[in-house]
């Protein structure tokens, strides 16, 4: 499969945002041509206001375009900048299984990190789970298991999951590990997922979540602190928005500053 196949990791980027905005941008320029410049309504006052509204909304979308674009490009797997895959690979770094060790990628998309987890660990079998809903509709299960195929990993299995309540029994993993996936997941109280996701962590085993940990994680120092004093082995916030996986620059123009890996040992 590997040698006929190549693994489609999907941009976090949708390709439909970003031909719909270029699109709209394009569609501006033309309507502030026709109404505002050319003003083929004939009317003095149709043609200022029609001047004023698609002059606006094209600088507005041209803005949007470039930084659709910028966006679209760092996070292209086959770029030169390759931010995901550079993001994927560090974040993996912090996986490690038993032999015959199990680990989960919860909210795994395309699979990514969960393919890049099995690689680093033939030992053990990595599954990740995701609901795969409409509001993403380009990450399936059919799409992970092809670019499983493709890669030429045979330790992933994929299955459906929830983030909020986990279908899996307490301890079930040796390692947790999740990408940029509760920022997404709205009106749920992020350190209560961050403790749904170690529930099913083994005594002994190892996490690496990465997310936008802002404002709406709350103090995530004490949650550090609060882990550690629930004998949790180790705890570690590594901030990968100041020149680890991005520069500060750049996470702040691709809206992806505050993000930090928490790490640690159960």
């Amino acid at each position: 499969y590997g040698e006929n196949m190549k693994a489609d990791y999907k941009n976090w980027i949708p390709t439909e945002m970003l031909t719909g905005i270029i699109s709209g941008f394009l569609v501006s320029v033309i309507l502030f041509v026709m109404f505002g410049v050319r003003g083929v309504m004939g009317d003095d006052f149709v043609k200022t206001i029609a001047m004023f509204v698609f002059g606006i909304l094209s600088i507005i979308l041209f803005v949007a375009s470039l930084w659709v674009i910028y966006a679209y490009r760092a996070f292209s797997y086959n770029g030169s900048r390759h931010l995901s895959k550079d993001i994927i690979e560090g974040v993996s770094e912090h996986v490690y299984l038993p032999a015959g060790g199990k680990g989960l990628d919860v909210g795994c998309g395309s699979a990514a990190l969960t393919i890049a987890c099995a690689r680093k660990n033939p030992q053990g079998i990595m599954i990740g789970v995701d609901k795969w809903g409409q509001e993403y509709s380009a990450f399936t299960k059919d799409l992970c298991e092809r670019n499983a195929r493709a890669e030429g990993i045979h330790n992933v299995d994929f299955l459906p999951g929830d983030a909020n309540k986990l279908d899996f029994d307490d301890e079930s993993f040796d390692a947790v590990t999740s990408n940029y996936v509760y920022h997404n997941i709205h009106s749920t109280d992020k350190q209560e997922l961050l403790l749904e996701s170690l529930r099913v962590l083994k005594k002994g085993g190892c996490f690496a979540i990465h997310d936008i940990m802002g404002r709406a994680y709350g103090d995530m120092e004490d949650f550090a602190q609060k882990l550690k004093d629930m004998g949790y082995e180790e705890v570690k916030l590594i901030k990968t928005d100041d020149g680890k996986f991005m520069t500060s620059t750049e996470a702040k123009i691709i809206r992806l500053n505050d993000s930090t890996l928490l790490v640690g040992k159960k």
